[in-house]
């Protein structure tokens, strides 16, 4: 399974209503697998086959931070899933000027 979750650090709660895609890379182009959007509590878990590979999570936060000033636009997280008997949980930290990400449990 791959989840995510998006917490507005400026704002100290989750990020409701952001839309993410996931793509998986095939040869030498992304195909989607996956989207939606995160829910009240800033998650989303993606209901895609699982496979290993190299995956792109995409956060589409520029419709997020409308009406705010903020500098990053729609954000592309990389990331390589070699174990499929395990999660893979890539949660994202945001404000309008700063983001983090991690590997999640």
């Amino acid at each position: 399974m791959i989840s995510t979750h998006i917490l507005d650090t400026s704002l100290g709660s989750p990020a409701a209503g952001v839309a993410v895609t996931l793509d998986k890379l095939r040869g030498e182009a992304w195909e989607k697998v996956g989207n939606g959007v995160t829910n009240t509590d800033g998650r989303h878990a993606f209901d895609c086959p699982f496979e290993a590979g190299d995956y792109r999570l995409t956060f589409l936060i520029e419709d997020y931070f409308k009406g705010r000033e903020s500098f990053f636009l729609n954000t592309p997280i990389l990331f390589r899933v070699k174990d499929t008997g395990r999660k893979y949980h890539v949660p994202l930290l945001l404000n309008p000027y700063g983001l983090s990400t991690y590997r999640g449990s």
